[in-house]
């Protein structure tokens, strides 16, 4: 590689449940992380709907319609930021978040009722249980499994150790 060449980001597949209480507080170690690296890490969603939230298969579906749309991100974070709401008044506030953020609502709710993005979950939560995880939120950075299930504490700091780790032996 030349030194023009910039080297590909070290990849976290954040593993979340949208109705998680967990996953919300996951957020300020995504932002930070985001702050800290930049495009060096690239943070990817990867959707684990648990069975004890019954609206977060259709999040995960509406956060897919989300990305679609071109606003992933900001759909996830407030759709994240309202777990109580989503929790207690259900799938109504998958279009009000959708609404608020000048999202195509209609769009979305057909999304959620034509089923054109559960093949994504699907998958995703298949993979999720292929490499053990268990809860949320999880992360998978490397060959290293994080479970912030129980407790996050330190985690975001492992995964810097383990992105300035990779990051050093790649030259960076």
């Amino acid at each position: 590689m030349s030194d023009s060449t910039p080297a590909a980001p070290v990849v976290l597949d954040l593993w979340c449940d949208l109705e998680c209480p967990d996953c919300h507080r996951a957020l300020d170690d995504v932002r930070a992380l985001r702050a800290r690296y930049g495009d060096r890490v690239e943070i990817r969603l990867r959707h684990f709907p648990l069975e004890k939230h019954k609206h977060a298969y259709a999040a995960a579906q509406a956060a897919e319609e989300a990305i679609e749309q071109g606003r992933g991100w900001p759909y996830i974070e407030a759709l994240l930021a309202r777990t109580d709401d989503l929790s207690g008044t259900g799938e109504p506030v998958l279009l009000d978040v959708a609404r608020e953020l000048g999202l195509d609502v209609e769009e979305l709710d057909t999304a959620l009722i034509d089923g054109r993005h559960l093949l994504i979950v699907d998958a995703d939560h298949a993979e999720g249980k292929a490499i053990g995880v268990t809860g949320t939120p999880t992360y998978v950075i490397g060959e290293e499994r994080l479970d912030g299930g129980k407790s996050q504490d330190g985690l975001r700091e492992r995964i810097e150790e383990i992105i300035d780790g990779t990051q050093a032996a790649r030259g960076r």
